[in-house]
């Protein structure tokens, strides 16, 4: 901040503001003015000096500033640090430090002010008593020395060249004196160590006679330090530095000073360095600096001290003195000329070592020799020998970290192979050592693994010999003995360059082979072949990069060339001669046998000899290795390529050797075959099967058809024949699979080599079918666990190959190689990650049996390129799309993807056809592409795009057309790994109209399918398919809606998932909305009693008004359009007939039922409250009584065992439960508690109370339903004229018990109720006239004030009542009586005057009844008619003495209640009589709640019947009564 001053500044910011100051004066030090400088210079000075105790980072910054400006401002910086540099004043500790770097860093400008800062800081040493202010001194000392030393051998470029080391000398040795006999003995390490580096650095100033003098003492010194410190490397420079300075004088104290010097050296070096420690490695390098000064001055003595300790026990000595002698032979070369012989005799002993770091060692001393001419004396191809067996050492068969100090053997070898080829191309005196020595190491096995850099070597000599000229590069082979012949030699560089070995190729040069039989057109720069041969492959690819088999074609066309331009049957017979002869040679390596073998086959093939081919041939199976499964294909390929020019000859000599005793045990024409194993045999007919695959590969075109079968195929069935018929029921062993894999491999073979015939087409295969059968009787032996073998593969590739042969597959046998090969691939279990830890290709092997199945069913889709191919396909493929299993999904629709892609890019469509199949495979793929799995889901993206081009091409579109919609597809598949389902959904919906309409049913069929998908999402998105399709296309599916249907219930019970039954419910209601009576009819058709997916069918029709409305209307015209049931006579019975309920009605109740119970349909059965009502009561009466048909009593019994059943399949029970569902749905829920709390709903079922459940059902419909009851009423009334008995019976109840309720009255429907009961009177039915009497008393209760308007009518339908003729039991009367007792109540005596005695006189029989009832009513009536007596009293006096006797005589009846009736009779009656007395009698007596004692009351009643006169035209009946019994 602005009001910090600088003086206030802590030190750290100091710091940091002076090493930003140092930065910018270095990078601009030029455009530096001087007045700047002296300001940074004061300011830097007075920072370095301003404590005067050490601040180190603080003061070193600031003297690095001052160092900085001294770069160019040597003088200013000078003259301001010397003010601070006062005689007899001990200086601050950064001002020395300060002179000291200055002297590093402008040597030149410093040099010149030394004498004065020498001479005035000499008297200071003494003063020094700390130990920093003594390490400075000599920090000082020691950068003065060397800025000097550099100032001197530079003088050329010195501004002051008279300046001499002597100027110095004295100043230097009165230093040396302080530090030497003073300091040096200091207790301090670090003091120690800065002085002896001084020390060192000052002995190149030093008088050399006082150096002389000095060093007996100083070099003991120095020595006695390593001792002392571990860190050597400062004493090491120092002595180095003592021992130059010594060896400039020339010194004579070095020789006697020599041992002890060696032998402390020495151990230095044998410590190894610790690269991650520089200081060590630094020590080394100054270590072997001493080395060379005292090799130089004493070559014999060093070279005596030095070789023995190469024999020494221990490693790190031997390796020590290793890296000292490659230090002197490349420093002290003028020394040790003399003294190579002896060093290289010395060095037989490394050359044995077997450790590593000694063998690095040896490889570096060697490196050194070379570059000196060692190698060129007796003994140096030793060396040479050693250097090129450490290129061939092995590698380790662990590779770990590389470690400096315990190198591997790839690390020996890789830094032999760099020297090897450093020699061969840096040093040019080793030209003529290494050429052509190195073709010695070329043909030995043992040197295998060095060819790669010999052959590098060798190139760049050969180049090196021919640009010299002339025949500098011809390999002398009468000086050279031990080189390999031209054949040898040609025949190791082919085979090591056809594995791929790097120069082996490139070293194969006309020199090599014999030059007059060579073609230098073919074998050096060619126009073609040589640029792309050599030069190509071995300098464009890696040894990793290499394709290894498109190399070995190439070089054995290049010998196929070679040898037809040598044409030297001689020759040509020695060269395969040879081939042969290094067989042997190879084993262990197959992939160079191999090659050989291939080799040799090519060579044969040139051979004119059919002799020679014919010993070879047998040559090679007779030595052949067969248990080395790997050469089996380089004889088979040898055979192979030989059948090109001579096939009579190979199948003649494969035929005579399996005739041969090669297969007999213990007998045989060769010893080598003697005693074989079955597993040996086993083996061999393996190889010989092999080997007949690949001479039909390489067989002449025209020959091979006409041997094929007789020769080729016989021959192989019958050697595999044999081995299955030995093994059979036996279980399978290696060898079996071994003989399998041969078998396969070569019917593919013979399979490939048919196809390229040119009269392939005219050929047919006879033993086709039988080969075809046998690759999948391989493929289905495979075990469904795991795949460790490719036999599948080569099955599945060879079926490929046989199924383009003629003729034709069969249906059935195309069948059973298609699903044998999908179940034997797609139903492994998913690839474990963890499986192919072991290295074995697990997932490798897969993948390319999976590309095997493709390429199979891809060719059997071409053999039928048409829609009916492609269905039959599919047909196959299904199920696995559908699989349960995510890796068999995944597996079967990526290849469904690859044969779509396939068929699309097949197909050419000349006419325009119909796609039939389109709906189908769409229904596959589409909901695929909701797949739960992403990969299956972008691949099902991939079908359905390449089926929809598919279709506009056979629609007659162009290849190169492209749609909008299905281009879009592409777009979507990049969303699909976490995707929007709803945009799938849609997706797929727009996929599925694309569908033509005649593939409409077929689409939906195939989609209902998908309902049952294991995977939810596949289902999710087929419901949503489904139903958009029938949203949107379903008008024209009236037809199928019934086979719809019946799907949809199918799926319902295969499937238990809710979604898919939310989806179902919601297609039946898709389907209702446009046929409604399609599917009212459909599901009416379904079997009863219902089952829970039937009535999730009816439920789900009640999702929109409506159309449940229009559904509930015509289930009530299904209900009431057929009769309600059939009378059925069971003559096995007695005759009687029963009433059995008709299906359709019976189903239509059901569905009501069904309909109701879900809550949506609530408004619809609001909207149709009264004729649901009247309906389903109606059809209540209409199903008392009557029983199921038998055909569902079976089913009613097994239902009920099931929970879901929980409703009865009873016509009455399902009747009655439908009419409560209504009433719930309606609204009307308390009329349905009441009836039910009353017991109401029970007495509806019964046959003999049904009326008395309908009319607690009317009564609460009054209470709890008035509003409904006008709509009810208008639609009941016409039901009283029914045909049917219980319908008028419950219409009539339900009208009788409204007529109790006041709410009738009150809705205006009194008199047309009233109208309707009075028009029954005359009905055929007892009841419904008993009801219809009962409804008109009703009135009295419901509407009392109504009765004396309509008293007439009322009186008139009692009396008709009273006088009905069809009443046997007098049940009619029985009502009429009751009814009109209550009507009086209501009733004036005007209306009842004029019937009172007919009445009267109608009832008096009634008193004597045996049915109490009768008496009861009867009585009560008559007591109620006394009322209106007064206008007519002697008639009706009359008839009350009449039935006087009869009340007294029932005051004794047995029922009570005819006695109440008696006592309110008389009580009535009593005011009529005349008498006061008996009228009072009557009224207290026979009260209600009073016992009545008969006999005194009769005594009673007697006295004033006696007393009253005016009774006495009664006496004559008193006094019959008084006298009678």
């Amino acid at each position: 901040p602005p009001s910090v001053r600088p003086s206030q500044l802590a030190y750290p910011h100091r710091v940091i503001i002076l090493k930003a100051m140092e930065t910018v004066v270095k990078n601009n030090i030029s455009s530096l003015d001087k007045s700047t400088a002296k300001v940074v210079i004061f300011l830097a000075s007075n920072e370095m000096t301003k404590s005067k105790e050490v601040v180190w980072e603080w003061q070193q910054a600031a003297s690095s500033v001052l160092v900085a400006v001294g770069q160019r401002f040597i003088n200013k910086v000078m003259e301001e640090v010397l003010t601070k540099f006062q005689p007899g004043i001990l200086p601050h500790y950064f001002v020395m430090q300060t002179f000291a770097n200055l002297a590093v860093s402008n040597v030149f400008g410093m040099v010149p002010f030394l004498n004065s800062i020498l001479g005035t800081m000499l008297p200071m040493l003494g003063m020094a008593k700390q130990d920093h202010m003594k390490s400075v001194f000599c920090y000082a000392l020691q950068h003065f020395s060397e800025s000097i030393q550099e100032y001197v051998a530079n003088l050329d470029q010195a501004p002051d060249p008279t300046v001499r080391k002597d100027t110095f000398c004295n100043e230097i040795f009165s230093a040396y004196e302080v530090l030497f006999n003073s300091w040096l003995q200091h207790r301090e390490p670090k003091l120690r160590l800065a002085v002896v580096e001084a020390l060192g650095a000052m002995s190149y100033l030093m008088p050399g006679e006082k150096l002389e003098e000095q060093l007996p003492k100083l070099i003991p010194a120095v020595l006695s330090l390593y001792k002392k410190h571990t860190e050597s490397f400062y004493i090491s420079k120092s002595l180095c530095q003592i021992l130059e300075a010594s060896v400039d004088i020339g010194s004579r104290s070095l020789d006697v000073q020599l041992d002890a010097l060696l032998g402390t050296l020495h151990p230095q070096i044998c410590t190894p360095a610790d690269p991650a420690v520089p200081l060590t490695v630094k020590n080394h390098t100054e270590v072997l600096r001493c080395f060379t000064v005292l090799a130089c001055s004493f070559p014999d003595r060093v070279l005596t001290f030095l070789l023995p300790k190469l024999e020494s026990s221990s490693e790190r000595t031997r390796v020590g003195t290793l890296l000292i002698m490659r230090q002197i032979i490349n420093s002290a070369p003028s020394q040790m000329e003399i003294k190579k012989p002896f060093i290289l005799s010395s060095m037989k002993l490394p050359l044995q070592d077997s450790n590593n770091k000694v063998r690095r060692a040896v490889v570096q001393v060697i490196s050194a020799m070379a570059h000196h001419g060692y190698l060129e004396q007796p003994g140096g191809e030793a060396m040479l020998e050693f250097l090129v067996r450490q290129c061939a050492l092995p590698s380790d068969p662990q590779k770990p970290l590389p470690d400096v100090d315990d190198p591997t053997s790839d690390s020996v070898r890789s830094i032999s192979v760099n020297t090897l080829l450093l020699l061969s191309t840096t040093v040019d005196r080793m030209n003529n050592v290494l050429w052509p020595y190195l073709l010695e190491f070329i043909t030995p096995v043992q040197f295998t693994n060095a060819l790669t850099p010999i052959c590098k070597s060798l190139m760049h000599l050969s180049v090196k010999k021919r640009e010299e000229g002339g025949n500098a590069s011809l390999i002398p082979y009468d000086l050279n003995g031990n080189l390999p012949s031209p054949h040898a030699l040609t025949t190791r560089l082919l085979v090591r360059g056809g594995s791929g070995t790097w120069g082996c190729g490139e070293i194969l040069h006309p020199e090599a082979v014999q030059p007059q039989h060579c073609c230098p057109e073919l074998w050096v720069p060619h126009p073609w072949r040589c640029p792309r041969l050599w030069v190509g492959f071995f300098l464009e690819n890696t040894e990793k990069s290499l394709h290894l088999e498109e190399w070995e074609e190439e070089l054995l066309l290049l010998l196929q060339e070679t040898l037809a331009a040598v044409s030297d049957n001689a020759w040509i017979c020695h060269f395969v001669t040879e081939m042969c002869r290094q067989l042997n040679g190879y084993n262990g390596f197959p992939t160079e046998k191999n090659f050989l073998y291939k080799c040799i086959g090519t060579t044969l093939r040139a051979c004119v000899s059919k002799e020679l081919v014919q010993k070879q041939l047998q040559e090679l199976l007779e030595t052949a290795r067969y248990n080395e499964e790997a050469e089996w294909e380089g004889l088979a390929s040898c055979f192979g390529i030989c059948a090109i020019n001579h096939l009579e000859e190979t199948l003649a000599k494969l035929e005579d050797f399996v005739r041969s005793d090669v297969f007999k045990k213990s007998v045989g024409l060769f010893s080598i075959f003697k005693d074989r194993s079955d597993h040996e045999v086993e083996k061999i007919k393996s190889a010989l099967i092999l080997c007949y695959g690949f001479v039909a590969v390489h067989a002449p075109r025209e020959l091979l058809l006409s041997r094929l079968e007789a020769d080729i195929l016989k021959n192989i069935s019958q050697y595999f024949s044999t081995k299955v018929g030995s093994r059979m029921g036996t279980r399978r062993t290696p060898g079996d699979l071994t003989l399998k894999l041969c078998l396969i491999r070569s019917i593919a073979m013979i399979s490939r080599a048919v196809r390229g015939s040119t009269k392939c087409t005219d050929f047919v295969l006879g033993r086709k079918a039988e080969l075809m059968a046998q690759m999948v009787e391989f493929i289905k032996a495979e075990p469904l666990d795991s795949m460790r073998t490719p036999v599948r593969q080569w099955a599945m590739v060879t079926c490929t190959h046989l199924v383009l042969l003629e003729p034709q597959l069969s249906d059935p046998d195309r069948t059973e190689l298609m699903d044998a090969c999908l179940a034997g691939v797609l139903a492994l279990p998913p690839l474990d990650p963890l499986w192919d830890r072991d290295g074995d290709g697990g997932d490798e092997l897969f993948a390319d049996t999976l590309g095997a199945l493709q390429e199979l069913l891809k060719t059997l889709l071409q053999r039928s390129l048409t829609p009916h191919g492609l269905q039959d396909m599919f047909a196959h493929l299904g199920p696995w799309i559908k699989s349960s299993k995510q890796h068999e999904r995944q597996r079967a629709v990526e290849l469904s993807a690859a044969l779509l892609d396939f068929y699309l890019g097949r197909l050419n469509v000349s006419t325009v056809v119909p796609f039939y199949n389109l709906g189908v495979l769409i229904a596959l793929f589409s909901p695929r592409c909701s797949d739960s799995v992403g990969s299956v889901r972008q691949r099902a993206v991939d079908c359905v795009y390449s089926l929809l081009y598919i279709q506009l091409c056979y629609e007659g579109f162009a290849r190169d057309h492209r749609d909008e919609m299905v281009e879009g597809l592409k777009a979507l598949k990049r969303g699909l790994e976490e995707p929007d389902f709803t945009v799938l959904f849609r997706t797929c919906t727009n996929i599925a109209k694309r569908v033509p309409p005649d593939q409409l049913m077929s689409l939906l069929l195939s989609m209902f399918e998908g309902l049952a998908d294991p995977d939810k999402n596949c289902s999710r998105a087929a419901t949503v398919m489904i139903n958009a399709l029938l949203k949107e296309r379903g008008a024209v599916l009236q037809d199928k809606v019934p086979d719809i249907m019946s799907i949809i219930h199918g799926k319902l019970q295969e499937v238990d998932e809710e979604h898919v039954h939310k989806a179902a419910q919601q297609t039946v209601y898709i389907l209702a909305a446009q046929h409604t009576g399609v599917v009212v009819s459909s599901l009416l058709g379904s079997a009863l009693p219902f089952d829970s997916h039937t009535c999730a069918m009816w439920r789900a029709l009640a999702a929109e008004p409506s159309l449940t409305a229009q559904i509930l209307e015509q289930l009530l015209e299904k209900v009431t359009r057929d009769v309600p049931y059939k009378e059925s006579r069971a003559f096995l019975l007695g005759g009687s007939s029963e009433r059995v309920a008709t299906p359709l009605p019976m189903a239509a109740t059901c569905a009501l039922h069904e309909i109701m119970s879900a809550p949506e349909s609530g408004p619809a059965v609001l909207g149709l409250y009264a004729p649901l009502f009247v309906t389903l009561l109606l059809r209540v009466s209409c199903t008392v009584g009557v029983q199921l048909p038998k055909s569902l009593q079976g089913r009613e019994r097994r239902s009920s065992s099931h929970a879901a059943a929980s409703r009865s399949l009873q016509p009455c029970s399902c009747a009655v439960q439908t009419l409560r569902a209504m009433l719930a749905r309606g609204g009307s829920e308390a009329v349905a508690t009441a009836v039910g709390s009353a017991g109401g709903w029970e007495l509806m079922e019964n046959p003999e109370r049904h009326h008395e459940g309908v009319t607690v059902l009317a009564g609460s419909m009054a209470r709890h339903a008035g509003p409904r009851l006008p709509l009810i009423v208008k639609s009941l009334i016409p039901t009283l004229s029914s045909a049917f008995d219980s319908q008028r019976v419950t219409a009539t109840a339900f009208l009788a018990e409204l007529l109790s309720s006041n709410v009738v009255n009150d809705l205006i429907l009194l008199e047309n109720v009233m109208d309707s009961m009075t028009g029954r009177q005359k009905d055929p039915c007892l009841l419904v006239r008993v009801l219809a009497l009962r409804g008109l008393g009703n009135i009295a209760v419901g509407a009392p004030e109504k009765v004396h308007k309509h008293g007439a009518k009322l009186l008139a339908s009692m009396v008709n009542g009273m006088d009905d003729r069809d009443d046997p039991n007098n049940l009619v009367a029985l009502e009429a009586m009751t009814s009109l007792s209550k009507l009086l109540e209501h009733l004036e005596e005007r209306d009842v005057r004029a019937t009172l005695l007919h009445i009267a006189i109608r009832i008096r029989p009634f008193f004597d009844s045996e049915q109490p009832d009768l008496r009861r009513s009867s009585i009560v009536l008559f007591g109620n008619l006394t009322k209106f007596s007064e206008g007519d009293c002697e008639a009706f006096f009359e008839q009350i003495l009449n039935g006087l006797v009869t009340l007294l005589l029932h005051l004794q009846d047995p029922k009570p209640e005819v006695v109440r009736a008696c006592k309110f009779a008389l009580r009535m009656c009593g005011p009529s009589m005349g008498c006061e007395g008996l009228c009072d009698m009557f009224l207290n007596h026979l009260r209600e709640d009073r016992s009545l004692h008969y006999g005194e009351f009769m005594n009673n009643v007697c006295k004033h019947l006696v007393s009253a006169a005016q009774l006495a035209s009664g006496w004559a009946a008193v006094e019959k009564w008084l006298t009678s019994d």
